[in-house]
């Protein structure tokens, strides 16, 4: 199997580790409904109590997310939601959700036309089932599954050569980009190599089964008891697939961990060419945290598209091109200089000169109303123009980064 992520503000992909369970408790009466109301929203817990499916309050208390997620912990970390169109489902409150024997679940608006329910449920359901697993299954009356979260995920998964792979998708189409990480467990010279099924074991183990039995393992939670802590593998908004814990038992105030594994190592290098934008958008600059999460800044006379956003990209605070060079005078004093170290967008050439000096390079550039940046290392210049896409702090280019900056008609923000 091929895994395809949609990057999206509530799409992330939940792994949970997979435990035995009895069916004994958990279950839900067909006829069973919750309602979602400002105060004592009711849910339908799993045996243990870990885990809770019902509506979870979204900022105020006048919309809901139809979702399951950790019931024990003060941080009610969602790890499934209810979704159509890859868009999340918000219900507005009074609205409710009821186990039908015919349609299964059925979410209705309080006035009581439908919101959402499963595309596709084959046969009677007998009762419905939150198991520890964080799944809920609806079953019929000899306990088969019919639908469950888990195999309705808000991520694509497609079937393809056995390789388990990390994409973005091309929106607004469904077209997945190529990958930008890829455990390449494809058919090789031994029969059976490769992969079958990603595995999440209740060790916090994680890897490709092959079909010949063999492993490709991802990560071990060394030193981390899946006994004593929540595990759980996103693939969070920004791309990074990672591993997380957070301890069952605590006393004050508790979160989930660090990354205890994470993929890619470095998302700002990864270099996403057919996307074409990179992390955070056009004309901005990746940079990892402490952390090793991405972080978004814009050049200098460049401000955020959205403020509120910033993996949205950024853009110029002024007015560059040839004609607007032309009908001013003199030319030579239009634009300062900002100067970077290490700092390139890879996708954005439209000429590479050489052998070239760094101040050449910055010349060439200032004169050229084509040109926005010019990157030199190595003896080489390469000129660029805007929109910029992928740009990123690589620390082992040691390269000079020329940006125009344009002193008068700055644009208002």
């Amino acid at each position: 199997m091929a895994f395809s992520a949609r990057m999206l503000l509530f799409a992330s992909l939940f792994l949970l580790p997979i435990y035995v369970f009895s069916q004994n408790n958990g279950r839900v009466a067909v006829g069973s409904s919750l309602t979602a109301t400002t105060s004592n929203s009711s849910s339908w817990l799993s045996p243990s109590g870990d885990f809770a499916f019902g509506f979870l309050p979204l900022g105020g208390n006048d919309l809901f997310l139809l979702s399951i997620w950790y019931a024990k912990i003060p941080d009610k970390t969602v790890v499934w939601h209810a979704y159509e169109d890859n868009n999340p489902i918000v219900a507005p409150k009074g609205s409710t959700l009821k186990l039908d024997a015919s349609s299964g679940l059925v979410l209705n608006n309080p006035h009581g036309g439908e919101i959402w329910k499963p595309e596709t449920t084959f046969g009677v359901v007998a009762n419905g089932v939150m198991n520890d697993t964080g799944n809920f299954v609806l079953q019929d009356k000899n306990s088969g599954s019919l639908w469950e979260t888990f195999n309705n995920p808000t991520d694509t998964i497609l079937p393809d050569d056995g390789n388990l792979v990390l994409n973005t998708i091309n929106l607004p189409t469904d077209y997945a980009n190529n990958p930008y990480f890829a455990t390449d467990t494809t058919m090789g010279t031994v029969e059976g190599s490769e992969g079958k099924q990603l595995v999440f074991n209740n060790s916090g183990d994680m890897f490709v089964l092959r079909e010949n039995g063999g492993r490709f393992i991802l990560t071990t939670a060394e030193g981390v008891s899946a006994r004593e802590n929540y595990l759980r593998a996103t693939l969070d908004f920004d791309g990074i697939f990672a591993l997380y814990a957070h301890p069952k038992t605590f006393t004050g105030n508790a979160s989930w961990s660090s990354p205890l594994w994470y993929q890619p190592v470095d998302i700002c290098q990864t270099l996403l060419e057919d996307a074409g934008v990179g992390v955070c958008g056009y004309n901005s600059i990746c940079k990892l945290k402490p952390d090793n999460r991405p972080t978004c800044e814009c050049p200098k006379g460049f401000s955020f598209l959205d403020p509120k956003d910033v993996y949205r990209g950024c853009k110029p605070d002024f007015i560059q091109g040839c004609k607007e060079d032309e009908l001013a005078s003199p030319r030579q004093d239009l634009y300062d200089v900002e100067v970077l170290i290490n700092t390139d967008w890879p996708t954005s050439d439209y000429v590479q000169l050489k052998p070239f000096t760094a101040a050449k390079c910055n010349e060439s550039c200032f004169h050229d109303c084509l040109c926005a940046v010019a990157v030199f290392r190595s003896e080489t210049c390469w000129k660029k123009k805007i929109p910029l896409s992928n740009g990123r702090v690589d620390v082992t280019l040691n390269s000079q980064t020329f940006i125009k900056v344009r002193k008068d008609n700055m644009l208002e923000n």
